[in-house]
């Protein structure tokens, strides 16, 4: 019996959103599978959005450079914490950075390629495995060469 082990990676942002089309023509040209999740259209989900806070802070997922956020009365913008920035995110999610790629261990916020190539490449190694009867075998080592990771007796 053959099982190939993999992770959906999951893109959130807006379609329109410049920075979220270079993010989306980069994973095409680096063959990479994604499901895209337009989170204007379809909302975020409150426990999603507070594992992106707590893995990167508030302060760097609300985008307080946006449109969005700067039509905010003055006395929505200050005074924010976590509480505050989450509840103006979940009402707004225009005002969450973007775009938030889920690696499915951890989160890749904005778009900076260089980041994304470095938090890709290690994640590669971790679903590119395939699991036999005999043994599992990696992928993901240098220039795809496979590694047996271990043997079933």
């Amino acid at each position: 019996m053959l099982q190939t082990i993999t992770t959906t990676l999951r893109l959130y942002g807006i379609p329109n959103c410049d920075t979220v089309k270079k993010a989306r023509v980069w994973l095409e040209q680096h063959s990479v599978t994604h499901v895209f999740h337009d989170y204007r259209k379809d909302g975020v989900d409150p426990a999603a959005l507070g594992r992106w806070v707590d893995e990167h802070g508030w302060e760097t997922v609300l985008n307080r450079a946006g449109t969005t956020f700067r039509k905010l009365p003055e006395d929505a913008r200050t005074g924010l914490d976590r509480s505050k920035a989450v509840a103006l995110m979940l009402a707004q999610p225009s005002m969450i950075k973007r775009p938030v790629l889920d690696l499915g261990d951890r989160r890749l916020v904005g778009f900076k390629p260089e980041r994304w190539e470095e938090g890709m490449r290690s994640d590669l190694m971790d679903i590119r495995l395939i699991v036999t009867d005999l043994c599992v075998m990696d992928f993901g080592g240098p220039d795809r060469a496979v590694q047996v990771r271990s043997l079933h007796p």
